[in-house]
């Protein structure tokens, strides 16, 4: 089984290597182009990953501080059918094996959205394949039972770059939505921190994303020298909000900054400590709307006794730590925490592939190629709930998140 591989700014896979044809059952190529990777992938009906391909924009983003969605537009664009093509020929599938070809249509970028279902749309077209519209946070949600048998129903928690969300996974397009950031995800918040604190300055950080630097210079810090204020501690709802908590942190290192007399672009002596203190905030306010999601779906019998399961995925469930806090969370209501790999947290064309499996064997939203699709940037995730979360209106008795670095 090839593993997913990844290459900042240039594909990964060009010069796969084919693998001898053979007879296959049941085959699905997926396609994600929903922010800024390019990834393809073909997997078949028992979860073995026969063949992908990943082309990061990762390198570009952070030279200019940021998604520009034009520039992932064109790099998407460039890119996109030598990743495909990448993943066929490394999984030694010829288009007339494939059952069907399944692109990530909702939510994201427009401009990104756009590229891989034109793509995907053209390519189903011209081998006469049904095409499977995926959605992408479902799909973040499904990887898991790709890996391990993993029944409905069970919690998941998605937390990215650009969602944070919790909701009941009730069937492969079933879910009940508990709660979802009310302004910024929790990935957004820590590479602007990341931003603020110049740490694309930091020689250990040069080439990290924001969160990954925030990770690995809280390693080194002490949490306790700042003193940041969890987020929404009297609102009893599962909702997230990360803008207030990121206004926070950057008045402390404005402060900070005029006390050290620093200049702009300089790093402050105190980075690691506030890095340690921002991760460790952000860290509790997911723990604790998770935990207040766990207390009302047991309240209301929506979890099984038997084998109860929270699946935590998405970009920020790669950060250690913050796995940590939710292990303590799990650990004291009894449920099992499930965590795919760290590379299958991110977005990559495995995900939209075994989907694409999943609805195939359920025969759920497959069209004909000669169908029109459309791509939704904005789009919900299943049944909002959410009133009727903050109506019960339950407390979370206090839980502390003592982890180890």
């Amino acid at each position: 089984m090839l593993t997913l591989s990844r290459l900042a700014g240039r594909s990964a896979c060009p010069g796969a290597t084919a693998l001898p044809r053979r007879p296959r059952s049941t085959l699905v190529l997926g396609v994600e182009t929903s922010c800024d990777e390019t990834g393809a992938a073909v997997v078949d009906e028992t979860g073995r990953i026969l063949g992908e391909c990943l082309h990061s924009q990762k390198e570009v983003h952070l030279k200019t501080g940021g998604i520009i969605p034009t520039v992932a537009q064109r790099l998407h664009r460039e890119h996109v059918s030598t990743v495909v093509h990448g993943a066929l020929r490394s999984s030694g599938a010829a288009p007339g094996d494939l059952a069907a070809v399944a692109a990530t249509v909702k939510p994201g970028l427009a401009l990104s959205l756009g590229v891989g279902v034109a793509f995907s749309a053209d390519f189903a077209r011209r081998h006469r394949k049904p095409l499977i519209p995926v959605h992408h946070m479902e799909a973040h949600a499904l990887t898991v039972r790709m890996l391990e048998p993993v029944e409905f129903p069970f919690l998941v928690l998605l937390v990215s770059g650009g969602h944070a969300l919790l909701a009941l996974a009730r069937g492969i397009d079933d879910f009940l939505l508990l709660g979802q950031t009310l302004d910024e995800a929790p990935g957004d918040s820590l590479d602007k921190v990341a931003r603020r604190l110049h740490l694309k300055n930091h020689p250990e950080c040069s080439s990290m994303s924001g969160g990954q630097a925030i990770e690995f210079l809280a390693k080194q810090g002490d949490r306790h020298k700042f003193n940041f204020k969890t987020p929404m501690g009297q609102t009893y709802d599962c909702n997230f909000s990360f803008a207030g908590l990121r206004n926070q942190v950057t008045m402390t290192i404005t402060k900070q900054e005029m006390a050290e007399g620093l200049n702009q672009g300089d790093m402050l002596s105190c980075v690691s400590d506030i890095a340690a203190a921002a991760q460790h905030t952000v860290a509790s306010h997911i723990a604790k709307r998770t935990h207040r999601a766990i207390l009302f779906c047991k309240a209301k019998g929506l979890l099984p006794e038997s084998n109860p399961t929270l699946v935590v995925s998405g970009g920020v469930a790669s950060n250690s730590y913050i796995r940590q806090a939710l292990g303590i969370v799990t650990d004291a209501t009894g449920l099992h925490l499930r965590c795919p790999p760290a590379k299958f947290c991110t977005d990559n064309g495995v995900m939209i592939a075994w989907n694409g499996i999943e609805r195939l064997r359920e025969g759920k939203g497959i069209l004909s190629y000669d169908e029109k699709v459309h791509y939704e940037p904005k789009a919900p995730l299943g049944v909002d709930i959410t009133a009727e979360v903050k109506n019960a209106a339950i407390q979370v008795p206090p839980l502390k998140i003592r982890i180890k670095k």
